[in-house]
């Protein structure tokens, strides 16, 4: 009879695996859709502007279903808001969220985060039209 020591029960311990229910795969299984794009589409078009890495059908495929991911870098952060056609910061925000429970309200002033919480409430034709106004009035950082 096999003796488990504590290091075995950690490593079957879940809370210490990234979560692969989240903001993160939501968001991109949510675009995928509104873009109307196959799994192959989309991968195809899931390339970093800056190094050139691709990400891999497979590994997309994986996130959608729930299955175990390897958390993204900023090279497949890029790559998948040019698939997406979102900004970066957006996909940093899900993947910091599901991935290492980061808040990304957590800096920003009770107002601002008051704000954005009631932005989820609304139609996405309506984020996009109030998102622009926005620009005009504060121009997006480079």
């Amino acid at each position: 009879m096999a003796t488990m020591t504590a290091h075995d029960d950690m490593s079957r311990d879940k809370s210490s695996e990234p979560e692969q229910n989240g903001p993160f795969r939501e968001l991109v299984r949510r675009r995928r859709a509104e873009l109307n794009q196959s799994l192959d589409q989309f991968a195809a078009a899931a390339v970093d502007p800056v190094s050139g890495e691709h990400v891999k059908r497979g590994w997309i495929h994986r996130l959608e279903t729930g299955q175990p991911v390897t958390p993204p870098e900023v090279r497949q952060l890029r790559a998948l808001a040019a698939a997406c056609r979102l900004p970066l910061e957006q996909l940093q925000d899900a993947a910091g969220s599901q991935f290492h429970g980061v808040d990304p309200l957590i800096s920003g002033s009770t107002e601002a985060k008051a704000y954005v919480h009631k932005l989820d409430r609304l139609p996405a034709d309506q984020r996009e039209r109030l998102l622009r106004l926005i620009d005009t009035l504060v121009p997006p950082e480079e």
